[in-house]
């Protein structure tokens, strides 16, 4: 069985989303929308979004609103790992509204659907701000300040709203990094979170979507699915508004590659930013970049899922190098005590992984074999059998340990990438599915999941992508 999972279902949950949209920091990602019409109400309003973690920040912003380049300001975010809902206007009252919860939202394995849920006509103060998290209501705060009754939140009536940035007196900060997708704002009413999803009739603690189509959205509201790839500002964007509003929202540091299909119904596998030794993570924690000196094996990233059982696959694109061979390794490994207990050899000079260097040998505590060298954007392919006990390395789509290589038994593994030298650096993109690179060739796997340069399949036997569906069938 699978080690890490998300809290959405892991099964057909009978309502899909297909994708959602991945924001980088670095690359100061954001969607934002000036609105032309007059909102129905500047003190009654639902947002709702699920999102998945990525480069674990102090500040990211997930939804905001603001006056532009004015005073008034609206922020939902992580702030410090705490759920946080900041509103104010620094020129008058100052800050109207600070929730931060007690809780810490920290795991990057799993989807978290955020609702906020304003109406500060109530007449009990706790009432007018509402958060959740996976429907459950956030009642223990760190900070507790509430608005007065019938304060207006939206400061504007037609305001500057941002997703994925907070924009505060026209100096954008605070960049969300991970994932988002089924983002919602109502216009004009306070709902709860069963409005977006429900428990699973067959697993009740999980929670998961449902369609919002047939919601009523008011004036002011928005329904994005990022199901275009587009970059321009219109139905054929990133930010195209399916809600029949045609609220449409611009893009900024954003590419049709940041579409992904790693959603709330489909969890897929990234790179484990909790078990990062050193180096950075980036691009929804799919890419690795380490630096030089840190020394042997201290800079690892592995997949948040570990299986053990099924066969799996997932791609590694080589980015740029520097410094000796070996350099950079890709592999699996099965010690679930490597980064607690401060081990930091996965392949070359540890017996419980399986690694491909850069310099083409294949480790397993030693060098067992020699295969071909593999350099910049060379994209390796990782194939795992824990139905046969193998691992098979390919280097663009050709077979380099021929027959496999054979691991060890009743294990569960992880997928790893490493920086084998003291005094080099290595940068990989992880593709368990959802690439952040573009690829030429466009390979599902046998359940029709994932995109691929290559095509998941030795002799005819099919190899899986790593997400929850595929979990559900063969984990």
């Amino acid at each position: 069985m699978p080690l890490i999972l998300g809290t959405n279902s892991i099964k057909d949950t009978g309502y899909d989303v297909a994708n959602s949209l991945r924001f980088d920091d670095g690359d100061s990602a954001y969607l934002e929308r000036n609105f032309s019409t007059t909102q129905d109400s500047r003190r009654k309003f639902t947002f709702s979004a699920w999102v998945k973690r990525g480069n674990l920040t102090t500040s990211t912003n997930i939804w905001g609103s603001s006056e532009g380049s004015g005073e008034g300001y609206n922020s939902l975010k992580f702030e410090n790992h705490k759920l946080q809902y900041l509103s104010g206007n620094t020129s008058n009252s100052g800050t109207q509204v600070n929730l931060e919860t007690n809780r810490l939202f920290r795991d990057v394995s799993s989807w978290y659907h955020i609702v906020l849920a304003v109406d500060t006509s109530q007449g009990t103060d706790t009432n007018r701000i509402k958060l959740y998290v996976n429907n459950s209501q956030e009642t223990s705060f760190n900070t507790s300040t509430y608005p007065s009754q019938d304060t207006d939140l939206l400061t504007s009536t037609t305001p500057q709203m941002t997703i994925g940035m907070r924009d505060l007196r026209g100096t954008n900060a605070q960049f969300w990094d991970g994932y988002m997708c089924e983002v919602v704002f109502i216009d004009n009413q306070q709902l709860t979170p069963t409005s977006f999803g429900e428990f699973d009739s067959d697993s009740p603690n999980v929670w998961k979507p449902i369609d919002v189509s047939g919601l009523t959205f008011g004036t002011g509201g928005y329904y994005l699915e990022f199901k275009q790839s587009g970059t321009s500002q219109n139905s054929s964007g990133l930010g195209a508004d399916t809600s029949g509003n045609n609220q449409h929202f611009a893009t900024s540091g954003l590419a049709s590659t940041d579409q992904s299909t790693d959603t709330c119904t489909n969890n897929f596998a990234t790179l484990n930013s909790l078990h990062n030794l050193s180096g950075t993570l980036s691009e929804g924690n799919l890419k690795y970049a380490t630096s030089v000196g840190y020394g042997s094996y201290s800079n690892t990233a592995t997949s948040t899922i570990g299986v053990s059982s099924g066969r799996w696959y997932a791609e590694f694109k080589c980015g740029g190098t520097s410094g000796s061979y070996p350099n950079g390794m890709v592999g699996v490994y099965y010690d679930q005590e490597l980064f607690q207990n401060g081990k930091t050899n996965p392949a070359q000079s540890d017996d419980e992984g399986w690694g491909y260097a850069e310099n083409g040998n294949i480790y397993n505590n030693s060098s067992t074999g020699t295969g071909t060298t593999y350099t910049n954007g060379d994209i390796i392919g990782v194939f795992l059998d824990c139905e046969g006990d193998k691992v098979y390395f390919y280097k663009n789509g050709s077979i380099v340990n021929s027959g496999g290589t054979s691991i060890d038994a009743g294990k569960t593994y992880f997928f790893f990438i490493a920086d084998t030298s003291g005094s080099g650096s290595t940068t990989f993109e992880a593709n368990f599915g959802s690439p952040t690179f573009s690829i030429s060739s466009t390979n599902a796997d046998g359940n029709g999941y994932g995109s691929f340069e290559y095509e998941p399949v030795i002799s005819s036997v099919n190899y899986y992508s790593l997400n929850t569906k595929n979990l559900a069938e063969f984990g």
